[in-house]
């Protein structure tokens, strides 16, 4: 029974969650907003109304590729979103941009996460490595050293959670208040960014789950 719950958790979930996001995102790509602009307008309207005319704005291939870049302070739309002018692409955009406002802010959570970035990357990359080595040689501080990589790993995935839920309530604020969307248009607006917040969330489960798992591991081996 346990190993069904964590077999749903680490794999069945993660999957609906991406299938969620990309259904919604097809259904919503196909509904025009009513200001008629394309993302990369959103973006830069948003930014301007914030100062921030620094940040700039590129276009990417590839489908929710999306990203805010804080080392070339770049925003970085995919093309559906960049020229797309439907509720998805305006959601998407304002979402990123919801980023470079938190950088301009130095929102701590932002910084926290940049900072854990280099040892979140090598606790990703290394951790399964060292763990299994130490369940093969039965080497308990080798196991251990493993757990603690990996909770970086984790600790990164946590954090990214407020970070995100953050960067869209900041979309969803500017979007209002800059009558980019109506009031008719907000619940729709906001069914895109629940659903891709989606994928942060499962991503968070299945890092706590792995990394539950290992410290069970390491606590029934002591014994």
């Amino acid at each position: 029974m346990s190993f069904l719950i964590y077999f749903l958790i680490i794999l069945i979930i993660p999957i609906w969650a991406q299938m969620r996001v990309k259904s919604t995102y097809s259904k919503y790509a196909k509904v025009p907003t009513s200001s008629q602009l394309t993302g990369a307008e959103v973006a830069r309207k948003i930014l301007d109304d914030n100062g921030l005319y620094d940040v700039r704005i590129e276009e990417i291939k590839g489908t929710l590729t999306d990203h805010y870049d804080p080392r070339d302070k770049t925003v970085r739309l995919s093309s559906g979103i960049y020229h797309g002018r439907s509720m998805a692409a305006s959601a998407v955009a304002a979402h990123e941009v919801g980023h470079a406002l938190q950088d301009a802010e130095e929102y701590g959570f932002l910084k926290f996460r940049t900072s854990l970035v280099p040892l979140a990357n090598f606790g990703s990359n290394a951790a399964f490595f060292i763990i299994f080595a130490g369940l093969i040689f039965n080497w308990m501080d080798l196991l251990l050293l493993g757990i603690i990589f990996m909770s970086f790993a984790v600790l990164f995935q946590l954090v990214t959670l407020p970070v995100e839920f953050n960067a869209s309530s900041r979309a969803m604020d500017q979007l209002v208040s800059m009558g980019i969307i109506t009031n008719m248009e907000e619940r729709d607006t906001k069914k895109v960014l629940d659903a891709a917040a989606l994928t942060y969330v499962a991503a968070a489960l299945v890092a706590v789950a792995e990394l539950i798992r290992f410290i069970l591991i390491f606590l029934a081996n002591r014994e």
